[in-house]
């Protein structure tokens, strides 16, 4: 697969302008990105933007910190599903992981698969940088479990970000079958190579065309 459609080109600042989003969607299409991810509100914008290109619309769920409730976080994973969105990245409770209340995030994490139904991608973020490396295998194990496509490293805002020690674990953790994407603090394309030989299948970054074309980005995400 070509480097460009492992790519999720990603704008999630909470400042992001309408003219930001039109550049970002013509960006995708120029480089071939598999998807644009962006907040809720501009998924039916960027729907209409790329209607007649093959890159895909991803949005956040329970975005930036997973602490909302899961009935919150079911209605907008439906209202992103009637917007357009072909993929849903959503926020685990990390306070519920780090209690021990594995069936509270087993519960979360189905609510928003069952909100997306079988044609929306659900992505789970699980937040590495604030999970210890048991934490982390029993967060990517829950995912796989309710039957997710893929876990996520980061938000990005939350410090830290990938890893290719945590990717590595993750991908240990729930095999061939399902995928891992790397986000967050993945820079350039010796950052993204990393990420994809530790075993990521998606990298999300705003950084994606630095990397397609060999270069480096001071982006935060």
């Amino acid at each position: 697969m070509e480097l460009s459609k492992y790519i999720d080109h990603t704008l999630l600042k909470p400042e992001t302008t309408q003219d930001q989003i039109f550049e970002l969607c013509q960006e995708a299409m120029e480089h071939n990105f598999m998807s644009v991810c962006i907040s809720p509100a501009w998924v039916a914008t960027a729907k209409e933007i790329l209607k007649d290109s093959d890159v895909k619309v991803c949005t956040v769920i329970g975005f930036p910190s997973g602490a909302v409730t899961s009935e919150v976080k079911a209605f907008e994973t439906m209202n992103a599903v009637q917007n357009g969105a072909d993929e849903v990245d959503m926020v685990i409770n990390i306070g519920a992981l780090k209690s021990g209340n594995e069936d509270y995030v087993f519960n979360d994490i189905k609510a928003v698969c069952d909100a997306a139904g079988q044609e929306t991608i659900v992505k789970v973020i699980i937040e590495t940088a604030l999970l210890d490396s048991d934490e982390i295998v029993k967060a990517s194990e829950i995912s796989k479990k309710v039957g997710a496509d893929f876990v996520k490293t980061s938000t990005g805002f939350n410090g830290g970000g990938a890893t290719v020690e945590d990717v590595t674990l993750m991908r240990l953790t729930v095999g061939e079958e399902m995928g891992v994407k790397a986000s967050g603090g993945v820079r350039s394309y010796e950052d993204a190579k990393a990420m994809i030989e530790s075993g990521a299948t998606r990298i999300g970054a705003s950084s994606g065309i630095a990397i397609v074309q060999g270069g480096t980005s001071d982006s935060d995400y």
